[in-house]
């Protein structure tokens, strides 16, 4: 017998126009033959209560959260993962036999990304700059998988000052945390640089990072957040110096099939999830 009712996945947020995430999750249920469905949903702040109590009263797989919701969710959740907690945010609500529970799979989704490109995290000295979600979730993630220490550079003290404290406090990885100054030179042991702020982000493309570029060397794994464009100025700049460069293209493929594999339990089809983003991005 025909079965006409597909499971239902998607993300709640506001904005949400722009996200691009559905064409890559759909790609991945029309390559598998799964009865899927993602929903790009605006969500306004006040009605994300109501929003999540949706998720239940129509079991749906699984939700994203994106701003401003990655916080508050986790008021309407019943179980969070080691990494979501630490974080203290959720992108990726799992329903399962009637309970929801929260992962965050901004920095795994990284940590992917980095071993693909053949850099191990175990022992590494990181240098992340700057301290919001992405940058936040990267770091619990490379600390929890085996970083030995991690700068937080950021121009807000209190927030750069509070993930370092995070960082100490609630993983085995040792951190600090420095004032982003004008032309900030990058501590000269980084083995893994990070931007993790939006600069270079379109339209701007031609932005970059406020660092001294020729602190940047060759020794030096040089990796951005940023994904359209996914060649960006500051990984252009770093690559000139010698240094190894991972786009973030592969980070949000990478956090996209975790997602997959986590609402349908099947192994992701990763070839076509990034092809489908490529096609989607001009990247």
């Amino acid at each position: 017998m025909k079965n006409y009712r597909a499971e239902l996945t998607g993300v709640f947020g506001d904005p949400v126009d722009d996200n691009p995430t559905g064409v890559v999750e759909e790609a991945a249920f029309a390559a598998k033959g799964l009865n899927y469905r993602y929903l790009t949903i605006r969500v306004q702040p006040d009605d994300l209560e109501t929003a999540m109590a949706a998720v239940r009263v129509l079991g749906m797989k699984g939700i994203n959260l994106t701003m401003p919701h990655k916080v508050k969710v986790l008021s309407y959740l019943d179980e969070l993962s080691e990494a979501a907690s630490i974080i203290g945010a959720v992108n990726t609500v799992i329903h399962k036999d009637g309970r929801l529970y929260g992962e965050n799979t901004d920095g795994k989704g990284f940590v992917t990304a980095l071993g693909n490109a053949g850099i191990a995290l175990e022992g590494k000295r990181v240098t992340m700059l700057g301290a919001g979600g992405a940058a936040r979730a990267i770091c619990v993630e490379c600390a929890l998988n085996g970083a030995e220490h991690i700068t937080v550079i950021n121009r807000n003290a209190e927030r750069g000052s509070e993930l370092a404290a995070l960082l100490n406090e609630k993983t085995g990885c040792r951190a600090k945390f420095l004032s982003w100054e004008k032309g900030m030179k990058v501590p000269a042991d980084t083995e893994i640089l990070i931007n993790g702020t939006s600069a270079g982000f379109s339209p701007n493309v031609n932005d970059r990072p406020d660092i001294d570029y020729l602190t940047v060397t060759e020794k030096m794994c040089v990796c951005d957040v940023v994904f359209q464009p996914a060649e960006t100025v500051f990984l252009n700049e770093a690559a000139k110096r010698g240094a190894k460069t991972v786009t973030g293209l592969g980070m949000l493929v990478q956090q996209a099939a975790l997602n997959f594999a986590l609402w349908t339990d099947e192994e992701a089809p990763v070839k076509v999830m990034e092809e489908a983003l490529r096609r989607e991005t001009d990247c």
